[in-house]
């Protein structure tokens, strides 16, 4: 028998069919300088850039980012990339409203002060001890080293905005949450 869902109070054991193939596509962040973001996002997290979009009316862009062997299976042509992008699951949107990068002390609430809301993005590694080596020597801020707390193997660096990113090695995780 396969997986369905767990059961909890408020689950829906029986989805609308139409939701079927509903695809989560994105979650999206506000920095503060883009070049600053997408130097971290790709060169400490490997991520790739699959498409900017610029809304100069509105005075700002959206950057598109996902996994390098995601990115690998792009279209060339910009509006099929687009439309490709938007139909992806794991990408990642920073918005950038421009004009912030020169705002001297501005930033943006990373959802872990108060009040709190938004807490953080994941990402999957194969290896934790050395993609934490990896952020030490990229000198990557950590909130939470996977050794420190309560909750072991389990590690939480932060972005160039204060952003909290959870670093996770699935197989140090097959007792997560049990007694």
């Amino acid at each position: 028998m396969s997986f369905g869902t767990e059961q909890q109070p408020g689950i829906c054991t029986q989805p609308e069919a139409l939701t079927r193939d509903f695809v989560f596509n994105h979650s999206m962040l506000r920095v503060k300088d883009p070049a600053l973001a997408l130097d971290f996002y790709s060169r400490v997290l490997g991520l790739r850039l699959l498409r900017k979009l610029d809304f100069p009316e509105l005075r700002f862009s959206l950057y598109f980012l996902a996994q390098a062997l995601l990115a690998e299976d792009a279209p060339a042509e910009a509006g099929a990339r687009t439309a490709w992008t938007f139909a992806q699951r794991g990408v990642l949107e920073l918005t950038h409203n421009w004009g912030s990068e020169t705002q001297a002390g501005f930033s943006y609430h990373n959802g872990n002060t108060q009040p709190q809301g938004f807490g953080h993005i994941c990402f999957s590694v194969p290896d934790l001890d050395a993609a934490v080596a990896w952020f030490d020597r990229q000198q990557v801020p950590f909130v939470k080293r996977p050794e420190q707390g309560k909750m072991k193997d389990v590690a939480f660096i932060q972005d160039p905005d204060g952003y909290w990113i959870e670093i996770v090695e699935p197989a140090r995780l097959t007792r997560l949450g049990q007694q």
